[in-house]
């Protein structure tokens, strides 16, 4: 994502934790975990954790982009400021570590 001045934390904190959601709810559906059609990322977290599917260290406080989902959807306040850097940074280890468990390997 290009450092653009009139990118807003909104907008980054959205896709950013859409990214994120999508990678744990497509690691979670290609086990056959079922989930709640919900965008709190702290309980997929807890999902993969009560199935045995650890989540890198990179992850760690990615939780704090859900508010950012219901920005747009809802009407709801925006959320305090966002390292929008460290948002891009979650959004692409969560990408890369889905594929990485999804994807086969051509070992």
């Amino acid at each position: 994502m290009l450092s653009v001045g009139s990118v807003t934390d909104a907008i980054v904190g959205f896709h950013a934790q859409q990214a994120v959601e999508k990678a744990l709810k497509a690691v979670l559906a290609s086990r056959g975990i079922k989930f709640r059609f919900i965008h709190d990322l702290d309980y997929l977290g807890e999902l993969c954790e009560e199935n045995d599917i650890e989540l890198p260290l990179e992850f760690e406080g990615a939780t704090r982009l859900t508010p950012f989902a219901a920005i747009g959807r809802y009407g709801s306040q925006e959320p305090a400021r966002l390292d929008c850097e460290q948002a891009l940074r979650w959004a692409a280890s969560a990408v890369d570590w889905a594929r990485g468990m999804i994807e086969p390997t051509n070992d």
